[in-house]
């Protein structure tokens, strides 16, 4: 099929049937029926509008690290926000304004070279500010909710507005926006600064070390794939269920860590949803215990 492209912005193209596997951290995915790369505000909103008056669906993608997207794709417009990059520090009310597609990684490192305080858990997450935002991302006893100040919002009708803690339902890796049709666009961050730097880079740099001592990054993963059901680790349950290194097609439950799941290469959506059903299968069969996904699923799935 022949690929089209439409002008929305300045700088702003639409084009079709694009393969999403490359914007994922699992690298799987078929093609998006249309998709975008906003670079501010105006092209999101005009994309939003090319989408509206065709009467398309509309997925939001940040980094992609926390997503599994059908070998199908995905139909109507995506709009991959990752070129939404941004980051002002005020000193005098300690706070960082960040925009939705400022990777988490690289925000952390910011703070820590200025010497301020708070964002040292982040430096490990492989998402952004606004997906941190909607799925309250956290480690290490942190988390989003704790240092949110406000969330600038994007409705699908291109209203902007803003929303505050006590607006988003932070829970435990989860906020309203989830599964939300709206976008966060930016976020203000209550930080700590006048620390001592290079403590504060000690600090970012030990956060650093133990995540990656303890989760494997040398093959593709969305990270944790499984929300912990209190008191136990998702990881534990798994281990104890005897799974780590069990694998179905190329998708494999991690040796290191069984709360991952990796592409040893080649594997596909479905070879990781049907490892991902396994697991919980097995784990409610032997502890009662549902293990509710972390990882965001989208698209069309038809498992044997």
């Amino acid at each position: 099929m022949a690929q089209e492209t439409y002008r929305v912005g300045e700088n702003c193209v639409v084009q079709s049937q694009i393969p999403l596997s490359g914007l994922t951290s699992f690298r799987v995915g078929g093609p998006a029926e249309w998709l975008v790369f906003p670079r501010q505000l105006s092209d999101l909103q005009a994309s939003l509008e090319w989408a509206k008056q065709r009467d398309l669906p509309i997925t939001f993608l940040g980094a992609g690290s926390n997503l599994l997207i059908s070998d199908r794709g995905l139909p109507g417009l995506v709009v991959c926000t990752r070129y939404l990059r941004q980051a002002e520090f005020d000193e005098s009310k300690g706070q960082v304004w960040a925009s939705a597609g400022e990777p988490l990684a690289t925000l952390a490192w910011k703070a820590a070279k200025r010497g301020w305080q708070g964002l040292e858990w982040a430096v490990g997450i492989p998402g952004t500010v606004g997906g941190a935002v909607v799925m309250n991302a956290g480690a290490h006893g942190a988390c989003t909710a704790d240092i949110l100040v406000s969330a600038d919002i994007l409705d699908p009708s291109g209203n902007c507005s803003q929303l505050y803690p006590e607006d988003l339902g932070f829970q435990y890796r989860t906020s309203v926006l989830q599964g939300d049709s709206r976008l966060v666009t930016h976020a203000v961050l209550q930080l700590k600064p006048g620390s001592d730097r290079q403590a504060v880079m000690a600090a970012t740099a030990a956060d650093l070390k133990q995540r990656r001592t303890t989760q494997p990054y040398h093959l593709p993963s969305c990270g944790s794939v499984f929300r912990n059901p209190t008191p136990h680790s998702a990881g534990w349950l798994i281990e104890q269920a005897g799974l780590k290194g069990y694998q179905i097609g190329n998708a494999q439950v991690s040796t290191q860590h069984a709360n991952f799941i990796l592409n040893c290469g080649g594997a596909t959506a479905s070879d990781i949803l049907r490892l991902i059903r396994h697991v919980q299968h097995q784990v409610e069969t032997r502890w009662a215990l549902p293990l509710k996904p972390e990882v965001k699923i989208l698209g069309e799935f038809q498992l044997a």
